[in-house]
C-alpha cells in the first residue's frame, strides 16, 4: 500500500499540519490519514492497534499493509486522539499525511468494513453447520462402532460447533469482545477435552471391540469436512482472535481425523482395541493444547 492516495482522496491535502483535520472539515466530510507502523511485523501488532482504537468517538475504519508496515485510517475530526492513541502503544507510529475526502468516500470505507464481517458471519454459519452435522454423525457411529477415537472427535467437533456460534456472536463488536469469545471458547475446549480423556479411561476399565472399517470410514468423512473447514477460514484468519482461534481449532481436526483413520488402520491389522484407545488419548490431548493456545491469545 503506497503512500499515495488511492484514488478516493479530494485534491485537498492537508499540509502537514500547519492547519489540522479538525480546523478544516467540511460538513460530512472526512479523513484518510497513513501512518508507518515500524514495529508491526505481524497480525499481533495489527490487533494491537484495532485495539487501541476501538474505543475512540467518532469511530474508525482500518486498512492494514502489514508487509511495508502502513496503517490506513479512516476518520472525522478526532485526529489527534488518533496520533496520540498510535504514539502511546510504542511501536514506532509515524504520521505520514492526511488527505480529505468526501462523505461517500468515507462510507465506503465503513460499507467495506462491513461488508468484511458479513463475509465472515457467512464463514462461521458453515463451519457451526459442518461441525455440527459431524458431531452428529460420529458421536452416533462411535458409539455403535465401539470407538473412543470417534467419540473423543465427535466431541471436539461439539466443542467446535459451540465455538462457531460464540465466533458468531463476537462478528462486528469490538476487538475486546472477541477477544474474549476466543478464551470462552479455548475454556469449552478444556472441557470437553477433559470428558473425551474420560471416555477413554471408561473404555480401559469396562472394555471394548471398536469396528475398524466404520472407524477409517467416518475418520475419512471427517477429514474431508475439516479440510474444507480450513479452505473457508484461510482468507480470514488473521481478522480477530475470534478468527484465528477457528483456523486452531479445524487444523488440530485435521490431526485428530488422521489419528482415527490410523488408529481403525491398526486394529484392522492388529485385533487389538489399544490403538483406538491410544488415538483417544492423543486427540484429548491435542485439543487440550489448542485451548492452550487460545488461552495465550493477546489482543
Amino acid at each position: 500500500m503506497a503512500d499515495q492516495c488511492c484514488g478516493q482522496c479530494t485534491d485537498k491535502p492537508v499540509e502537514p499540519f500547519s492547519l489540522s483535520p479538525s480546523q478544516n472539515k467540511q460538513a460530512g466530510d472526512g479523513y484518510v490519514s497513513v501512518f508507518t507502523v515500524s514495529k508491526m511485523d505481524c497480525p499481533s501488532e495489527e490487533r494491537l492497534i484495532r485495539l487501541s482504537l476501538d474505543n475512540i468517538n467518532p469511530r474508525v475504519a482500518l486498512e492494514f499493509d502489514i508487509p511495508n508496515r502502513k496503517a490506513k485510517i479512516f476518520h472525522g475530526d478526532n485526529f489527534d486522539e488518533i496520533q496520540g492513541c498510535l504514539e502511546s502503544l510504542g511501536l514506532g507510529a509515524t504520521f505520514n499525511h492526511t488527505h480529505q475526502i468526501d462523505g461517500d468516500h468515507l462510507s465506503q470505507a465503513f460499507a467495506l468494513a462491513k461488508a468484511e464481517d458479513e463475509r465472515e458471519t457467512l464463514i462461521l454459519r458453515w463451519l457451526l453447520g459442518i461441525n455440527a452435522i459431524m458431531f452428529g454423525v460420529e458421536m452416533f457411529i462411535g458409539w455403535f462402532a465401539q470407538s473412543a477415537g470417534l467419540i473423543a472427535d465427535s466431541l471436539d467437533m461439539f466443542a467446535d460447533a459451540a465455538v462457531y456460534g460464540v465466533s458468531l456472536y463476537a462478528v462486528g463488536h469490538s476487538v475486546r469482545m472477541k477477544l474474549r469469545a476466543a478464551h470462552l471458547s479455548g475454556w469449552l475446549q478444556v472441557i470437553l477435552a477433559l470428558g473425551a480423556l474420560f471416555e477413554v479411561l471408561r473404555r480401559v476399565v469396562f472394555g471394548s471391540d471398536p469396528v475398524s472399517t466404520l472407524m477409517m470410514s467416518v475418520g475419512f468423512v471427517a477429514l474431508i469436512a475439516n479440510i474444507l473447514c480450513l479452505v473457508l477460514i484461510a482468507r480470514n484468519k488473521e481478522s480477530g482472535a475470534h478468527m484465528e482461534a477457528s483456523w486452531i481449532f479445524s487444523a488440530n481436526d485435521v490431526i485428530a481425523n488422521l489419528g482415527v483413520i490410523l488408529a481403525g488402520f491398526l486394529v484392522a491389522l492388529t485385533g487389538s482395541r489399544y490403538p483406538d484407545l491410544v488415538v483417544g488419548i492423543v486427540i484429548g490431548l491435542v485439543v487440550l493444547n489448542g485451548a492452550r493456545r487460545i488461552l495465550k491469545l493477546k489482543s
